[in-house]
């Protein structure tokens, strides 16, 4: 039942609203939604919008986790930095195209379930860390791609430091009004930052 609910989900949710990189289509159709959402939220879990996943932070709109993905341009041997595990679906996604994938959540509860999760679920090329985002993680930095997944109102600056040379990092920025910020490490003390979409996400917190 899910498999077909989930091609639809691609299908009309991702495909035609513009994603067209394989690799993240094939991380869609692959990574079962409904294992990262609560009991009572499994028949809303290929829907077009957030789900509450308790701790009052929400598992994101698989369409915005899709664009920033795909925006990211993630290639196999990168090694990524996700700010805020969340329930642990984007990590499961991005994990099906990245060499390694470094997920950071400062929120116990979701911290100890996420990592459960995906554990059981088998996947092997994640690690999962209770620790404030906005520190990043610099034991395994620089980093080829970094994902926020929770809006600051400022850029963290320790994040782009983190980046490699040539790296990337997308992230929400701002408070009620929210803009999707597309990053690149251009040289040492050299970054390109462009606007993207306007977004609504969780506000980031230490």
């Amino acid at each position: 039942m899910f498999e077909k609910i989930r091609k639809a989900m691609v299908e009309n949710q991702l495909s035609y609203r513009g994603i067209k990189d394989p690799r993240v289509i094939a991380a869609f159709l692959e990574v079962e939604r409904h294992l990262f959402v609560r009991e009572e939220e499994i028949e809303f879990a290929y829907n077009d919008y957030p789900l509450p996943i308790g701790s009052g932070q929400t598992i994101s709109q698989p369409y915005i986790v899709a664009y920033m993905m795909e925006k990211l341009k993630i290639e196999k041997d990168d090694i990524v930095l996700e700010v805020g595990t969340g329930s642990g679906y984007e990590a499961a996604l991005i994990s099906k195209i990245a060499k390694q994938v470094i997920t950071l959540e400062v929120d116990s509860h979701l911290y100890s379930e996420s990592k459960k999760k995906l554990k059981q679920l088998g996947y092997k090329n994640i690690e999962v860390l209770k620790k404030n985002g906005f520190e990043g993680y610099e034991k395994k930095a620089p980093y080829d791609a970094i994902i926020v997944s929770a809006a600051p109102v400022e850029i963290p600056k320790i994040l782009m430091e983190q980046l490699k040379i040539g790296g990337r990092m997308i992230l929400p920025l701002g408070g009620f009004s929210q803009q999707l910020i597309y990053i690149e490490r251009n040289d040492t003390d050299k970054f390109s930052v462009t606007g993207l979409i306007y977004v609504r996400f969780v506000p980031m917190i230490k």
